[in-house]
This record gives structure tokens, C-alpha cells and sequence, in this order.
């Protein structure tokens, strides 16, 4: 994601105006369209001569756009993804034909290519992420491998502060994009852009938060973890490892999510539970306020906190005020893998970013090609699943490569 990319973007992703993007008149891709989009063949890709553009399908185009719409890096993601996660769904009629499609399929996806003859579709990406939170990191990184093998053009914009996220999405409705991937974590802000969106006939699914508005919102599908149940699932988690007393962390204050969360840990957890709430923006604060709480009352035996980057922040408070509290955490990354392998952490509970993002790639493109919807009106659920010291081991080598 780091590595820079030579190709100019095809439109200046600070104007919200600007709607070359997605002007098929300027597609070159446009040589591959049928002029009935709905019944392209399922098979084989057929030989064609490679253009510059063809040769650059291994690339997918992340525009990170910050506060005030400006774009602050482009990157680019060639890499191999998994290789029969097009599935059955386009295998051919016999199982030996089928299974040569596969592996053709298979070997262009590995080679940064796409795995289909579909039309390059552009979908887009709006999420309520801060700068420099590796959970959503993981999210992109599933989003564009999954781009990769079906075609997509990919575009990413994030902002933490709601109304400037609504106006992203607004952005992208306004380019003319194919589809749209949100979250929800303040859906009163977000309520009519997605509503929007459906109007101008753009399909779109929620990821990560907003279960229950997504569907009242008009969206095809949500695809993450139920809040509450996951916070349940750290209730009843405290309960076997006999802690009395613990301390909810909240990073960022009006999201839906996170209150889910504590709230579904205080329904199970038998012991009290108390809500902290930080700024999860000032990592400094957020160790301060942490750090004071345990030196009031030392009867808090443990910590949880919403988001793998403030665990270590958690760690570092409890070695400063002296306390023997616990922390364990919401959501992996490579440090919190380490922090449960030493025994700095309890356990964690992982909602699987990394597919989040690949699945709501892969059901947009299932839906423009073949009219497909999961979930019957239920979220797609990828979490939660709680982590101990016994499963670290297995995972640090996939949180080392960004996926877990």
C-alpha cells in the first residue's frame, strides 16, 4: 500500500463535482462491453491483444482521501489472493471443464489479473476511519485483492468526522460509480446519502456497523459482526477467567458500534462494568485517562478496549499505575498477536476485517453480474471469534502479511 504509483488518477479526487471517472466515453475498457451487460459469457477469457491499461490490471487504484477531500497517497496492490474464491458459481458444465476453468481463473488471479470478462466496474469504499488505524488497513487490503480478481476499479475515502463522510459518499454518487461499500457508525448522518445513492440506482452495502439500519437504509446487504452479540461474547468470556470488576474503553463517542459492544459485555459479564470514555484520536490521552482510572480504584481486575491499537496503549497505562488488571481487546493486528503470545494480553475478539472488505467486493460484483444477494435481509456475519494464547501462534504469520 505504500509504494507509489506512476498512473495519474483518472479525475481530482478533491473536486466532489468531477464525474470524468466513470464517463464511458472515456473507459477503454468499453472494447469488452456487450451491449447487453447482463448476459456476458461464462467461460474462458477470450485471447486479446494486451493494451497499456490491460497490462496494469494488477494494479488497483486506492485514492485515500483525508479531511477536506484531499488525497493524501496512491498505491498500488499486486499480489496473489485466494485462488478459488470465485467459487462454483462460474465453473464450466463438466466437472472436467469446470475444473480447467477454475484453474485458468486461478493462475490470472495469482498474476495480478483479473479472473472474469466482465466490465471494469468502479466501486468505491466510505469509511468512518481516523489516519493510521490498522484495522482498516486490513478492511482495504481484502477490498483490493478482491478488486483484483473481479475486475474492479477500486477507490477508497475515509473521514472519522460524520458529516464530512456523508459528504465523501456524495462525492462518489456524483462520479457515477458503480457501487458503493459504507459504514454506518453514525447512521443519522449517513441516513440520506445512502438513500440517495439507491435513488440514482447505485447498489450499495454496509459494512462493519449499522446491522440494524442497513437494511431500513435501503442497502443490499451488511456484511460484519453483530455488536452486541460480540459483547456478549466478552461477557461471557470475563466470566470464565473469574474477573469481578471491568473497565470498557470507548475511542470514539457517538458510535452505535461501540456502545453495542460494552453494553452487550455488561448484559453477560456477571461481575460490573464500567464505561471509560477517551479520544481516541490522542493516543497520549487516551494511555493518561486509562492509567488515572486504574490508580482510583484498583478493584478493576480488567480492561477492554474496542480496537487493536489502544491494547498496547492499555498494556502501557497498566504498567504505569501499577496494576495487575487484565487487558484483552476488540479486533487482531500483529501486535495484539504478539500481546497474546507473551501473555501481555487475555484474549481478543476478531470480526475478520480483511474479509469484510473482500466480501463486499466480490457481492457487489455478484449482484451487477448476476442479480445475487446473501444475507436474505440478515447481516452476513464474520465475527466474532475469540483469540487466546493457544491461537496466537497460527496467527502471527497472517497479521505479519496485513490479512489477519
Amino acid at each position: 500500500m505504500n509504494d507509489p504509483m506512476n498512473d495519474p488518477m483518472d479525475g481530482p479526487m478533491n473536486d466532489p463535482t468531477n464525474n470524468r471517472m466513470n464517463d464511458p466515453m472515456n473507459d477503454p475498457t468499453n472494447r469488452y462491453r456487450s451491449p447487453v451487460t447482463d448476459t456476458w459469457p461464462v467461460g474462458p477469457v477470450p485471447a486479446m491483444r494486451p493494451t497499456q491499461r490491460d497490462q496494469r490490471e494488477g494494479q488497483v487504484l486506492v485514492a485515500t482521501v483525508r479531511r477536506r477531500g484531499r488525497v493524501r497517497r496512491k498505491g498500488r496492490v499486486a499480489s496473489a489472493v485466494l485462488a478459488a474464491a470465485l467459487g462454483a458459481s462460474l465453473a464450466g458444465c463438466s466437472s472436467t471443464g469446470g475444473l480447467r476453468a477454475e484453474q485458468e481463473r486461478a493462475a490470472q488471479t495469482a498474476g495480478g489479473k483479473a479472473a472474469v470478462n466482465t466490465p471494469r466496474w468502479t466501486f468505491a469504499m466510505v469509511t468512518h476511519s481516523g489516519d493510521g488505524d490498522t484495522f482498516w488497513d486490513i478492511v482495504q487490503k481484502g477490498a483490493q485483492q478482491a478488486a483484483v480478481k473481479d475486475n474492479i476499479k477500486f477507490l477508497y475515502g475515509h473521514d472519522e468526522e460524520a458529516q464530512r463522510q456523508s459528504q465523501l459518499v456524495q462525492s462518489y454518487i456524483d462520479q457515477k460509480v458503480d457501487g458503493l461499500i459504507v459504514t454506518l457508525a453514525k447512521p443519522s448522518a449517513m441516513k440520506d446519502v445512502v438513500e440517495k445513492a439507491e435513488k440514482a440506482g447505485i447498489p450499495v452495502i454496509t459494512v462493519n456497523s449499522g446491522a440494524a439500519e442497513s437494511k431500513a437504509f435501503g442497502a443490499l446487504s451488511h456484511i460484519g459482526q453483530d455488536e452486541t452479540v460480540a459483547g456478549e461474547a466478552v461477557g461471557d468470556e470475563l466470566n470464565k477467567r473469574g474477573r469481578k470488576k471491568a473497565l470498557c474503553v470507548l475511542h470514539e463517542q457517538g458510535n452505535v458500534g461501540h456502545e453495542q459492544r460494552c453494553d452487550g459485555a455488561k448484559k453477560t459479564f456477571k461481575g460490573t462494568m464500567e464505561k471509560l470514555y477517551v479520544e481516541g484520536t490522542n493516543m497520549p490521552d487516551v494511555q493518561s485517562s486509562i492509567e488515572s482510572k486504574l490508580q482510583a480504584d484498583d478493584s478493576i481486575d480488567s480492561v477492554v478496549t474496542l480496537g487493536a491499537p489502544f491494547a498496547a496503549t492499555a498494556v502501557k497505562a497498566r504498567e504505569q499505575a501499577g496494576s495487575k488488571a487484565e487487558i484483552d481487546t476488540f479486533d487482531l493486528n500483529a501486535q495484539v498477536a504478539n500481546g497474546l503470545k507473551d501473555g501481555s494480553l487475555g484474549f481478543a475478539v476478531d470480526q475478520q476485517p480483511y474479509l469484510q472488505g473482500y466480501e463486499a467486493i466480490d457481492l457487489l460484483w455478484l449482484y451487477k453480474y448476476n442479480s445475487d444477494v446473501l444475507g436474505g435481509g440478515k447481516p452476513v456475519l464474520t465475527g466474532p471469534q475469540v483469540i487466546t494464547k493457544k491461537d496466537a501462534a497460527a496467527l502471527q504469520e497472517l497479521t505479519k502479511r496485513g490479512t489477519r
